[in-house]
């Protein structure tokens, strides 16, 4: 396992079932739907200034350990954030959405992707990003992780011309830290909009039960809300579709 690989390992990649770790192909979705990583995007264009203040006050606000920062190769500058035990897919989704709405309220949301994110075409399908360092075909670039004194230079060009190289992107990396379960809970319910953007007159959601906030109730309290943004509530609509026949109470 090379470096890189291993870096990656650590903080976001998922063992295919069945494979050995060294031969196993990338995989940010397990067969379960649980992910360990999770992408904020904003992209048409690039901007830093804005992004930056999200990588800052996901640390100083919420003491969480700070996001790798990378380069699309495409258009986009992204937060990859790691979880040291793999959670469902639309619980990452919630935990995303309550950050663009604490940080980004005011950014088209066309220009924010947040992902995992349920295949609006296939329902039962979860899509995640592209693992990174990659050539991307639509450009010929390539999308690299990279440090935070350098990220503001690639606002007008977010995307590296060569193939970085594999011990330098291993070493940015190196320096990360994933977030704890316990952690990771409880951030999330200090997040959950309907404990925090209910006006007066608009009854809150209620309590999580023991042990940390179920991600169903989450997002049914937003897509309940009419106190949250139409588009929000249908978002957690759509991240509920798979599992609404599943799930006891949907």
């Amino acid at each position: 396992m090379s470096t890189l690989h291993a870096e990656l390992h650590r903080l976001y990649l998922l063992d295919a079932p069945g494979s050995a770790p060294d031969t196993a192909e990338p995989c940010l979705v397990a067969s379960d739907g649980t992910v360990r990583a999770m992408v904020l995007e904003l992209a048409r264009p690039a901007d830093w200034g804005i992004l930056s203040a999200v990588w800052r006050g996901v640390q100083t606000d919420l003491e969480l350990p700070a996001p790798a920062i990378a380069v699309s190769g495409v258009d986009a500058y992204q937060l990859w954030f790691s979880l040291s035990v793999p959670v469902p897919a639309p619980q990452a989704h919630a935990f995303l959405e309550a950050l663009r709405v604490r940080y980004l309220s005011t950014v088209a949301p066309a220009r924010i992707s947040l992902l995992p994110a349920t295949d609006i075409a296939e329902p039962t399908e979860t899509l995640h990003a592209r693992l990174i360092p990659a050539l991307q075909k639509e450009t010929g670039m390539w999308s690299a992780f990279v440090t935070p004194d350098l990220a503001s230079i690639f606002s007008d060009e977010p995307w590296l011309d060569l193939p970085p190289n594999p011990d330098a992107q291993a070493n940015v990396l190196s320096h990360l830290e994933s977030i704890q379960p316990a952690i990771f809970q409880a951030v999330l319910q200090q997040l959950s909009p309907t404990a925090s953007a209910a006006p007066t007159g608009v009854a809150p959601a209620s309590p999580p039960p023991e042990g940390g906030l179920d991600p169903f109730q989450f997002l049914q309290d937003v897509m309940n809300n009419p106190a949250i943004e139409l588009s929000h509530r249908i978002a957690a609509a759509e991240a509920l579709l798979p599992y609404s026949q599943g799930h006891k109470g949907l």
